[in-house]
Formats: C-alpha cells, structure tokens, sequence
C-alpha cells in the first residue's frame, strides 16, 4: 500500500550551522573592535563586548535548539504514525485507522487532534489557522480513502 506522509516544520531562514557561523563573524568583529579600544586605554569596552557576546550567542543557541523542530504525519500500513521533535524531546505515537477522530482547530492557537483508541495527538504548531484546517481535511479524505469509511470528525 501506498505510504502518505506530511511534514510539518518551522519556517526558519537560516540553519543551525549557518548560524554558527554569522556568530562566530560577529563576535570576530566585536572583539577585534573592542581589543582596538582596549589598546587606546578604554578597556571597558572589552568587557561590554564579552557581555554583548554572550547574549547573543544565548539568544543564538535557543534559536538554533528549535530550528529543526517538526512534526512528521505518515499514513503507513500499521496505521496513522506521528513524530513529534521539539528541541532535545521527540515522541512517535501509532494511532489505528478504527475509530479514528479529528478534531478540526476552531481558535487561532488550536491545533488538530488525532484521536484513537484513547491515545490522542496534537499536531499543526507551524501553520496558521488555514493551513491546519486544510491539513486536517486533506488527512480525512486520506483515511477515508483507506478505510473505506468516513473518520469520525468533529469542531473543537
């Protein structure tokens, strides 16, 4: 059988290792600037600029710990598989097709709930409103087209 599958991650402009990089020009800069300032006398500039740095590169590394989060929905053989990654912490969940329910996101922040056998998942934290209800449509006449049935639906 056929495997469908959706990505689902942050839209980010820069990755983790580009980012290293444009860290390391900045604070290449900073310090060579302030080390001119230090040698005219104005040594406080040098300890500004290790501030400056490390605030930075605080504000960089929690950047780039999130980056890559994701969430992967795949409709496989076993049934409905999803994987959730958010920083250091990641979950796979197995959801089966019988008496499978969406719940369609009704508030801006709400995200789609898969629901099955008592397990429930949320996904959908990087997309709009529009995006997550188009999403949760799509995955239904997915599973419909699998089950032969229609997936139990309803609004939250």
């Amino acid at each position: 059988m056929e495997t469908r599958e959706w990505i689902l991650k942050r839209n980010c402009s820069i990755a983790p290792r580009q980012l290293a990089w444009v860290f390391a020009i900045l604070c290449t800069v900073s310090l060579t600037v302030a080390l001119g300032f230090t040698l005219h006398g104005a040594w406080i500039i040098l300890v500004f600029s290790f501030i400056e740095s490390t605030a930075v590169g605080a504000a960089m590394l929690v950047y780039a710990r999130h980056a890559t989060d994701r969430e992967v929905v795949r409709l496989a053989d076993e049934g409905l598989v999803v994987e959730v990654t958010q920083g250091s912490r990641s979950s796979r969940s197995t959801l089966h097709w019988q008496g499978m329910r969406i719940d369609y996101p009704v508030g801006r922040q709400a995200l789609v709930a898969l629901e099955s056998r008592g397990q429930r998942v949320e996904v959908g934290r990087f997309m709009n409103e529009g995006q997550r209800r188009e999403f949760a449509r799509e995955l239904q006449r997915e599973l419909s087209a699998r089950t032969g049935a229609m997936a139990a639906v309803s609004f939250l």
